[in-house]
């Protein structure tokens, strides 16, 4: 159950208040902070409306839970893609031929999360809409062998109007792999969200 969704969470004082799931952040009020049984430490922003998103720029929203990318999502992707190389499909001839042994997610398939994932670090209450609006720039930095587990890191790096009162967003999004030091991908995104 999402914790928005928990009828158990009392909502915030300010929508604009981050949702607590049991870790501390100094930069935001006592009052603000709601304790809740959630089963991570993940932190859930809501803000009011598009425009409002302008007050977070340059900020670190948050990390999302790690997923694990098993050989099954793999299997998915390839045949949503078409993309059936064998770095990827191939699990016998990865453990003989692959560094580690193990076949990789795709890049693509890393990058296809990044919505998914930043749907568990903030969302917009009063909003009518959203699109994908490109990217900037995106490196794949490190492969995601399968049977890893990843996460999202997203920074906000700018806010501004476009019309039909839309604002476009562009974020920083890391992709980690669990226990390594090298992320998985790193990309700068953009997004348009209207009220």
């Amino acid at each position: 159950m999402a914790l928005l969704d928990d009828p158990n969470v009392a909502p915030p004082a300010r929508l604009s208040a981050c949702i607590y799931a049991g870790r501390q952040n100094t930069s935001v009020r006592a009052e603000d902070r709601i304790a809740t049984p959630a089963r991570n430490s993940i932190i859930m922003r809501v803000i009011d409306y598009p425009k409002d998103m302008k007050d977070h720029i340059g900020e670190e929203l948050g990390a999302s839970e790690w997923i694990d990318v098993d050989q099954t999502m793999i299997d998915k992707f390839a045949e949503a893609t078409g993309d059936h190389q064998w770095i990827h499909v191939d699990v016998a001839r990865a453990k003989r031929e692959m560094p580690g042994g193990k076949t990789i997610a795709h890049g693509f398939l890393t990058l296809s999360l990044v919505p998914r994932l930043g749907a568990t670090i903030w969302s917009i209450t009063h909003r009518s809409r959203g699109v994908n609006y490109g990217l900037n720039k995106l490196r794949f930095t490190a492969p995601v062998p399968a049977g890893s587990r990843v996460r999202l890191r997203q920074k906000l790096l700018a806010a501004e109007d476009v019309k039909n009162d839309g604002v476009r967003l562009s974020f920083e999004n890391t992709i980690d792999i669990e226990g390594q030091d090298q992320p998985a991908l790193i990309a700068e995104s953009l997004s348009i969200v209207y009220p």
